[in-house]
């Protein structure tokens, strides 16, 4: 009986997870189209919410529980929030936003975090498995940016020096190897989520 309600659980957890990827997926296609760059921006302040909202949770369970144990967790999930607000950093350099998209990125933000910390206290491991997906389409989504900067359909700029300076690239770096050490992130992002949606740390 136990493994029929935990089979429903994964069942009903994965197609959430899914539904709400493909949402935020229409939303980025919809309103940016071809425009990675701007793409980019919005969706890194996106990105850079979860872990954040994660560490602080995870931090604040092990107060209220009074245990050790949680620090490497913590920890890894606040490196992934601040990899995230890097490549975020990246990008404005890259796309340089207008007053309109940055009101777009605060609102987006302000949204995704409140219904990410309600999912989070009460679906831990659901909220991991989305993030997962999440990363999975961010892979996707810098694997044609770099194609069409790869045919030359998108100038392949000189990657900003922040860029440079933090993944210690070349000195003349070029926006597709920017990309390249963005993605290798995001496939981190996404195996380190899905185990933590399978973590028996973590509450359902």
């Amino acid at each position: 009986m136990q493994a029929i309600k935990r089979y429903i659980f994964y069942k009903t957890s994965d197609f959430f997870a899914i539904f709400m990827t493909k949402f935020f997926r229409f939303f980025a296609d919809t309103f940016f189209a071809k425009r990675f760059g701007h793409r980019a921006v919005v969706l890194e302040t996106i990105a850079g919410v979860p872990g954040m909202v994660a560490g602080m949770w995870i931090h604040l369970k092990s107060l209220r529980q009074m245990k050790t144990g949680y620090g490497p967790m913590i920890r890894e999930l606040l490196d992934e929030a601040e990899n995230e607000r890097m490549h975020l950093m990246f990008f404005i350099e890259i796309a340089k936003p207008n007053l309109l998209e940055r009101l777009l990125v605060i609102l987006a933000q302000s949204i995704f975090w409140i219904f990410y910390f309600l999912l989070y206290v009460f679906f831990s491991r659901t909220a991991h498995r989305m993030i997962h997906y999440f990363e999975d389409e961010a892979v996707k989504s810098y694997t044609e940016y770099l194609n069409l900067v790869n045919k030359g359909e998108i100038e392949n700029k000189a990657a900003p020096q922040i860029a440079i300076e933090y993944y210690d690239l070349k000195k003349d770096a070029r926006l597709s190897d920017l990309i390249i050490k963005v993605r290798e992130d995001e496939i981190k992002h996404s195996k380190k989520n899905y185990d933590f949606s399978n973590s028996d740390d973590l509450l359902i």
